[in-house]
């Protein structure tokens, strides 16, 4: 017979986990699944990069978060999120992805990619978008030396790296493949980098940029990569080739749209984001929920940890009258 649970929580990333912790002091019977290890996003992102946010306002579960700096890098929010796991014995099934949740009756069937069949009462997807690069869509984007993640640039010393993106993505891997002795060129499609990048990073970009350690082209396209090479298109200039190793595609992420369209879910055409009510974070589908980055669709810059880690609260207030 399946395991019958009041909640399965797909995604353990901070508004997973936030689920989970409401879930658990609600007394809940509730499990939560990730394809890959907790916070797995952030396991992705550059190591000592540093988060906008300050500690207090990525806190989830009543635990402090307390590091040495004044915003926390990378490291340690996977880290702190660990140690709230822990310290709410969470129940997790990491590295079991799921593949699809249908109503049946008033229950979910719910299916891992391990072939093992669940039953719940409600579901909520809590999956982010960071798994779903923006496409830039030319040839060559498929090759074996173009990425849209950067996580490391140990591996880069004097190779020739291409970044695509002008905002903060862009901009602290490049100073980080600088750092470690890549040679960078930086191209961005505006005149100007984006006026979002972190007010402490960007002066020491552009000093990057006017002393010439760092090659950047504004008011540029990408046409093609090749092996090799990167064919760009300057407004004004017409094409250039500019010698490339590696290239990083950073110009954003959106939410599998497929996988929540499986579930049912309705998607907002013009905002790629899922249909639901905002005080109840309940989808058009009924006991399905979303919570997390993927609430803000495209726009993936409205909702973020510090103001989607309340999510968890006001899906388990929904549902504990239901469910009683």
């Amino acid at each position: 017979m399946k395991p019958l649970y009041d909640l399965i929580i797909i995604g353990a990333g901070p508004a997973g986990l936030a689920c989970g912790i409401a879930a658990k002091h609600a007394g809940m019977k509730y499990l939560i699944f990730d394809k890959g290890g907790i916070v797995n996003s952030i396991q992705q992102f550059q190591r000592e990069m540093y988060f906008f946010s300050t500690p207090e306002l990525l806190e989830i579960g009543g635990l402090p978060f307390v590091v040495p700096t004044t915003r926390p890098t990378a490291r340690d929010c996977v880290n702190y999120y660990r140690a709230a796991a822990q310290y709410h014995d969470l129940e997790f099934r990491f590295h079991e992805k799921i593949v699809s949740a249908q109503r049946a009756e008033d229950l979910f069937d719910v299916r891992t990619d391990r072939a093992i069949e669940y039953r719940s009462r409600a579901v909520v997807v809590a999956t982010g978008y960071y798994d779903t690069p923006s496409p830039l869509g030319v040839p060559g984007e498929d090759l074996p030396h173009v990425s849209h993640f950067y996580r490391d640039p140990l591996p880069f010393f004097r190779q020739h790296v291409v970044i695509v993106g002008g905002k903060n993505s862009a901009v602290e891997a490049a100073l980080d493949l600088w750092r470690h002795g890549a040679v960078v060129t930086v191209v961005h499609r505006g005149q100007a980098m984006s006026p979002s990048v972190k007010y402490w990073i960007m002066p020491d970009f552009q000093n990057r940029v006017n002393d010439g350690a760092i090659a950047l082209h504004l008011d540029s396209t990408v046409k093609e990569f090749c092996t090799g090479d990167t064919v760009i298109h300057r407004q004004g200039t017409g094409d250039m080739k500019i010698r490339t190793d590696f290239a990083f595609i950073l110009i954003g992420y959106r939410p599998d749209v497929k996988f929540l369209a499986s579930f049912g879910i309705g998607i907002e055409p013009e905002t790629l984001a899922p249909v639901h009510d905002p005080e109840t974070m309940e989808t058009n589908v009924r006991n399905l929920f979303v919570a997390g980055g993927l609430v803000g669709g495209k726009f993936n810059n409205r909702v973020f940890i510090e103001n989607g880690r309340g999510h968890g609260q006001k899906i388990v207030a929904a549902l504990t009258n239901r469910l009683r």
